[in-house]
């Protein structure tokens, strides 16, 4: 691979590990207090126990001379954490982050499906491709028709309802901002009668759905329809991560913009309807239209002039909050983002292509992957635990790129995100506030992709992969935890 062999900065350390020492009480698991205190000395930072609650901003370099796990000794462990009395097979590669050194490996070249870890290719493409610091505008423009408002989606899948909160990631643009400011801007032009709202959604093309989706994923609220805006993550309420979705989050959008225009006292009239936003007329030298009396009153608003916008969280944000919580919805809008930026269509097809060609720039081979979605609910997804793992060993060994800001997304064991109740069986407390990794679930799939700082202070970089889970995916879970445990107290 080439990269692997560099030696690991204090910024991948930055990236990597910040949030792997606890943040938290000692409460939570016993693997947080050390068996023996006197054996406090030795443990690497990462894996010490808080003193106090505070926000880690940085840790100390790892020891390069710390010893390498004794591979026969870890190999035997390891196939006894991923023995499983059911149905099905697990695949699992380990490899040495400083190094590159392969540690372990049970089937770890063979093609499984990956579940949700294909979100780590996703958030990887779109930080490379739309840059980190990049945000979504909605727009509320004038209309072609005279005393129309054009609800423009520019890519914002989790807008809020109400207010929206500077410091938040859900909800940061808010439509009761965009409708007072709004409000002010038809005011100002003299625009007093009620408004038709339009949806001009044109930002992506092509089927809605993937038709790779399974009906019941989508109306279990697994997905639903991708459209360039959504409430929540096409969400109904705020802090809904299950059940079912609005099958058209663009209206859903609309309707709750047109509530709060009326809020503001700015009347709204017939249906929403869809239609292109008009392009910004140019500046003309037109004067004022005499009002009675000889005064002169404001003109109304030019077709396409934007009355008011907001923006959302930025593209490090959505990621880390995707990879987090795992959201398939946030995952395929911005895939289709990407395809926008690389110059191919934002359709299905088009977002795939787009996140294949920015992986493959990133440095991860793409030809022996199969992918059909960018957030793995397609059971036709195929990769290997070994191809998951040198792709996070890029954004490990490359700290300084944008791409490695999807890092500090990936949940810790025990602690956050879709890991948050999981590691608190006795063969799995070891791994609990210290591995870091991205789950992935299917009925008949569990998967498990991250790194962990090991008890000699090594950082270990893996992948497990259990496919036809025929008892289903929980009852496999304390398999893959187990052995991701293992490689913590290495």
């Amino acid at each position: 691979m080439g990269r692997t062999s560099k030696v690991l900065t204090s910024g991948l350390l930055v990236c990597a590990l910040a949030a792997v020492t606890v943040p938290v009480g000692l409460e939570l698991f016993p693997a947080f207090v050390p068996r023996n205190p006197a054996a406090v000395a030795v443990v690497p930072p990462a894996q010490q126990a808080p003193t106090t609650l505070r926000h880690v901003t940085s840790v100390a370099p790892l020891n390069p001379k710390a010893p390498l796990p004794d591979t026969a000794k870890l190999s035997t462990e390891l196939k006894t954490a991923l023995a499983y009395d059911g149905a099905g097979t697990f695949s699992m590669h380990v490899t040495d982050a400083l190094t590159g050194r392969e540690l372990f490996s049970q089937d770890g070249r063979t093609p499984r499906i990956p579940a949700s870890n294909l979100k780590l290719l996703t958030a990887g493409a779109a930080l490379k491709t739309l840059g980190a610091d990049t945000r979504f505008t909605t727009r509320a423009v004038a209309g072609a028709k005279i005393n129309e408002v054009v609800l423009v989606a520019g890519g914002d899948s989790m807008l809020a309802a109400g207010a929206g909160e500077e410091d938040s990631v859900m909800g940061r643009a808010g439509l009761e901002t965009l409708a007072v400011e709004t409000a002010a801007a038809l005011a100002s032009s003299g625009s007093r009668v009620p408004v038709t709202i339009s949806i001009d959604d044109t930002l992506f093309s092509g089927p809605a759905l993937n038709p790779a989706w399974a009906d019941e994923d989508v109306a279990a609220g697994e997905i639903a329809p991708i459209y360039p805006m959504a409430l929540n993550a096409a969400r109904f309420a705020a802090g809904e991560l299950h059940g079912p979705r609005p099958q058209d989050a663009a209206v859903a959008v609309a309707e709750s913009f047109a509530r709060e225009l009326e809020k503001v006292g700015v009347a709204t009239m017939g249906t929403i309807t869809r239609s292109q936003a008009p392009a910004p007329a140019r500046r003309t030298t037109a004067s004022p239209t005499p009002g009675a009396g000889g005064a002169a009153q404001p003109r109304a608003v030019a077709p396409g002039a934007v009355l008011a916008s907001v923006e959302s969280a930025t593209v490090a944000e959505q990621t880390r909050y995707m990879l987090a919580e795992s959201d398939n919805y946030v995952a395929e809008v911005l895939g289709r983002m990407v395809a926008r930026q690389l110059g191919k269509p934002a359709s299905n097809h088009g977002a795939v292509a787009a996140v294949r060609q920015a992986v493959a720039d990133l440095g991860l081979p793409m030809e022996a992957i199969v992918t059909v979605d960018n957030c793995g609910l397609a059971p036709e997804d195929r990769m290997s635990s070994a191809q998951l793992v040198q792709f996070l060993s890029l954004l490990l060994t490359e700290p300084g790129v944008d791409a490695a800001q999807a890092l500090p997304g990936l949940p810790v064991a025990g602690l956050s995100g879709s890991l948050s109740n999981r590691f608190g069986q006795p063969s799995a407390r070891d791994g609990a506030g210290l591995v870091r990794a991205k789950t992935g679930t299917l009925n008949v799939v569990t998967a498990l992709s991250g790194y962990v700082v090991n008890a000699d202070g090594r950082l270990l970089v893996f992948s497990i992969l259990g496919n036809g889970l025929k008892d289903g995916a929980a009852a496999a879970r304390p398999v893959v935890d187990a052995a991701a445990a293992v490689l913590a107290r290495s």
